[in-house]
């Protein structure tokens, strides 16, 4: 009897769990069923093709006025670099912050976590005047450049990923970096061949998520880069739908598939490490 009401209590969670499934996975199918269909529009489509054609990543790959190749590595390329920045300043940043104590400490964390509460979007015109100002001494990282591009990106993903970092760093044992103090190592020394080994499940996590972030943004690209060579191919699937009257979206279809498939490889290879750095301590004792 027990069993049978607990059964009849968890229906209901059940059925949301299907529903929210539901709602997340058809919408891909119906990208995907696109992209092979013969249909030039997304109401014309079905699930299952009628004409099962490949023309939309034919047509995708080989107009010559679209240069579907140069903009994804473009993405490919800005969202690496900024990766590695990111990475870098931000495990520094927050290995600082949980070790030393310095003056103004408290006001370091304070302004990283009001940064937090903003949203990016109300900066839009303040980062257009200053990279346009930043052009006029140093043209590498000016509008329109990747470099540009590059720099707002490390900026903007250092608040929330130095907590994520530091909370992480909090749980490993200061024993160790006394131990190894002793020893005569140095503090790099400490960071680099302790603290950084045990905090590599938080590493990746932060460095696929800059990437995913990075790679899938359109506001800020759009914002800063105008040439047709620079555009990210983000940018470049806004600016083909803008073009045309009537948009062929079979092959704005194939488009996002194509563009999705480094990030899809990227998130299953480090599957087990980002839900690793989200969810685990690295305490040693």
């Amino acid at each position: 009897m027990i069993k049978s009401n607990s059964s009849l209590a968890a229906g209901p969670k059940y059925v949301i769990a299907l529903l929210l499934v539901t709602f997340a996975i058809v919408p891909f199918i119906w990208i995907i069923a696109t992209s092979f269909n013969a249909s030039r529009s997304l109401m014309g489509a079905t699930i299952i093709p009628s004409v099962f054609t490949i023309n939309n990543y034919r047509d995708l790959l080989g107009n010559p006025n679209l240069s579907f190749g140069t903009w994804m590595l473009n993405s490919l390329k800005i969202s690496s670099i900024s990766v590695c920045f990111i990475v870098l300043l931000t495990c520094l940043s927050a290995y600082a912050l949980s070790r030393f104590r310095f003056a103004g400490k408290r006001g370091v964390m304070m302004g990283i976590m009001i940064l937090n509460v903003f949203p990016g979007i109300l900066a839009m015109v303040a980062i257009f005047v200053m990279m346009q100002q930043f052009g006029n001494y140093i043209p590498a990282i000016g509008l329109n450049t990747h470099g540009g591009l590059i720099c707002v990106y490390v900026a903007g993903s250092m608040s929330i990923n130095v907590l994520m970092v530091k909370s992480y760093i909090d749980s490993v044992a200061v024993e160790l970096d006394e131990s190894a103090l002793i020893e005569g190592a140095s503090y790099f020394q400490i960071f680099w061949k302790i603290i950084l080994p045990v905090i590599r499940p938080m590493v990746i996590t932060v460095a696929i998520l800059a990437f995913m972030a990075t790679y899938g943004d359109f506001v800020i690209a759009n914002l800063l880069l105008k040439g047709n060579e620079n555009l990210t191919v983000m940018v470049g699937i806004f600016m083909f739908t803008q073009q045309r009257f009537d948009t062929n979206w079979g092959i704005v279809t194939a488009w996002t598939i194509l563009a999705a498939i480094p990030v899809l490889i990227l998130f299953f290879i480090s599957q087990r490490y980002i839900i690793t750095g989200l969810t685990m301590g690295a305490v040693k004792e």
